[in-house]
């Protein structure tokens, strides 16, 4: 039964509470926190998050002038409240489905959410563009970044921080939302109050008072003084280090107390001298028993009863990829005390937490810094050690020129293991592992492997511990293999060596990854047609295995080239070899399936996949066509 909210019904956007009492607006954070249970319930997706912005998102709403202020929400997995509150109630409900609403903000979907994001640190560079782009029109609007401490560890928000007292000349407010720490005793009513002084007129006015005077000492006495203030400052706030960045810094405060987060953001809108660093304090989780208890805070959960709790997960009779990693590379780590494994703030998204029950001291989180993971493991590599660098695949592409530059152009034997390689469903374009096979494959010395099974995956894990002389990679996606036996330590897969799993004489279909299930449903469709399939596995998009190809293009009449990656992959490294052994030359058709030239908007990952053309279906379809059977016969298949 949908929760009662007698304020909530009431709101359309931001605007009609911007006149709400204190009271009403700790009434209305109330409703939108039992309503964002109450949609994720049915919908799931990330949970605690928002629950810990509840009452900052309505303080925010309430006291700037949205949309014409600007509010970007740092990754923007937290913004299911700020969707209920600015017109997409009526359908918060289809979070996360095909054709609903984002998961993350979205330019298209709102002019209240100004700039997209999804991959973490990037609002407050955004937020610099929206200031200078203000200030180079003329206009006086304000402009907020919300980033989370967990995503304050990457570079890219420090050198924005650097950068913002150069890029800016007016408003620009920045809010740290800590949900990293529970609410001390400091973080009460006096803490409140010394947030609400510095930031409100009189204490800025006798700063400023204070440092003329230093101004017109003699120099020793002016560094004296200096010293002397920024230790004060600091005793007091706790935010040296943001001022000595350009800005003022205002907090700790309670990000669930209405009244202090109303008071302290009145006062930090109308600072223009200098950006406001505003440091709130929330709790992940907050309101919701069994978020507050769960250790992850339910960051991410699928459809679950909300009286209980108890999420519907869905039993397999396989593992998941990402559990096959973490316990074959635990296993190998067992043997040689040289492997270590290395995540960006994903030891459970990646695998590496079971490695890390075992050999703690060997398993290195270094926080949301692909760029420093990268060159991290390539100083292990280059020492000695056999590094596993454990990054979904979207997200090494933060870190690609670290890879070219640290990794390749060394000759360094970093292992790259890349989870979520292909499409992801609900998560959508910012987290679909679309690009890797291509960026990486054009690197120089590079080994690529994609399993298209767990015991594959077992047997590419054991390969990269062998390769000790080069980079290498391998690629899997997100979700529950196939469910076939994994050997108890399983062999090395021979470099760059494909294999042959059904024979035929008229079509081959060779296939990287684990679309070879569809692939072979596809070549059991074609054969209830009277046409015999090949169907091989690649294993390697490099080295390829030319042997395995040429015999494929020289006993077909056509050649498909099927993988989970977008154009310029492996599709075209096959063309490229076939055309240097003028394999060519002699009319063989060749057709390359991909991930479509879009950004596909999410949905469920088989739903995706159809819509690409990398299903069975898709992949008959493509089949009839290339031998010459009609596009209406072919469209029927």
């Amino acid at each position: 039964m949908p929760p009662t909210t007698p304020l909530l019904d009431q709101v359309q956007t931001p605007a009609d509470f911007r006149t709400f009492s204190l009271a009403q607006l700790k009434q209305l954070a109330d409703e939108v926190r039992a309503e964002t249970i109450d949609a994720v319930s049915v919908t799931g997706g990330h949970l605690g998050a928002g629950l810990g912005v509840v009452e900052l998102t309505v303080a925010l709403h309430h006291v700037f002038e949205t949309p014409d202020d600007i509010l970007i929400w740092d990754v923007g997995h937290q913004a299911y409240p700020h969707k209920i509150l600015t017109g997409r109630r009526d359908r918060i409900r289809t979070l996360r489905q095909g054709g609903g609403l984002s998961g993350f903000t979205k330019r298209s979907e709102s002019p209240y959410d100004p700039f997209g994001a999804a991959h973490a640190s990037t609002s407050i560079s955004a937020a610099l563009g929206f200031c200078a782009s203000r200030d180079q029109q003329g206009r006086d609007n304000r402009v907020v970044a919300v980033i989370g401490d967990g995503a304050m560890s990457a570079g890219m928000a420090y050198e924005a921080m650097n950068n913002a007292v150069e890029a800016t000349r007016g408003q620009l407010t920045v809010i740290l939302n800590d949900n990293d720490m529970s609410i001390a005793p400091p973080v009460g009513a006096m803490s409140a109050y010394l947030a609400g002084l510095v930031s409100g007129g009189a204490y800025q006015s006798f700063r400023k008072l204070g440092r003329a005077v230093a101004h017109a000492l003699p120099r020793p006495l002016q560094e004296a003084a200096r010293k002397a203030e920024e230790y004060a400052r600091g005793m007091a706030t706790g935010g040296t280090f943001f001022e000595e960045l350009g800005f003022y810094y205002v907090g700790p405060i309670d990000g669930h107390n209405m009244e202090h987060l109303v008071n302290v953001l009145k006062n930090v809108r109308e600072i223009k001298d200098k950006p406001v660093l505003v440091h709130v304090v929330t709790q992940k989780g907050k309101g919701y028993g069994p978020a507050e208890n769960a250790a992850d805070k339910y960051h991410g959960v699928v459809r679950f009863d909300v009286v209980t709790g108890v999420q519907s997960k869905a039993k397999s009779n396989a593992p998941s990829y990402t559990k096959v990693f973490g316990e074959e590379l635990t296993k190998r780590a067992e043997q040689d005390e040289r492997i270590v494994g290395i995540t960006a703030a994903m030891p459970a998204g990646t695998g590496l937490d079971i490695m890390a029950k075992r050999f703690p001291d060997r398993v290195f989180d270094v926080g949301i810094a692909e760029q420093h993971a990268v060159t991290f493991a390539a100083g292990l590599a280059a020492d000695g050690m056999k590094p596993f660098c454990a990054i979904y695949s979207t997200f090494l592409q933060r870190g690609y020129d670290q890879v070219v530059h640290d990794v390749a152009i060394q000759g360094l034997p970093v292992r790259f293991a890349l989870d979520r390689a292909g499409l992801v469903g609900a998560d959508g374009a910012t987290h679909a592992g679309s690009f890797d096979i291509g960026f990486l494959s054009a690197l120089p010395g590079m080994i690529l492997m994609a399993p298209s099974d767990e015991a594959e995956l077992a047997g590419m894990i054991a390969t990269a511990c062998e390769i000790d002389d080069r980079p290498s990679a391998f690629r899997y996606p997100r979700g529950d293999g196939v469910g076939v036996e994994i050997p108890l330590l399983a062999p090395p897969v021979a470099i760059g060596k494909g294999r042959i799993v059904r024979e035929g004489t008229a079509l081959a279909i060779l296939s990287l990854g684990t679309r070879l299930q569809e692939a072979l449903r596809a070549a059991e469709l074609l054969a209830a047609r009277g046409l015999s399939v090949t169907v091989a596995d690649a294993r390697f998009a490099k080295p390829l295995d030319i042997d395995l190809t040429l015999r494929l293009a020289r006993e077909h009449e056509a050649l498909l080239t099927v993988e989970e990656g977008a154009t310029g992959g492996f599709g075209s490294l096959v063309l490229h070899s076939l055309a240097a052994h003028g394999a060519l030359d002699r009319g063989l058709k060749v057709r390359s399936l991909t991930l479509p030239d879009t950004f596909q908007d999410h949905d469920t990952p088989d739903a995706m996949y159809a819509q690409a053309g990398l299903d069975a279906e898709g992949i008959v379809r493509a089949a009839l066509a290339a031998l010459g059977v009609s596009k209406e016969a072919a469209a029927r298949a």
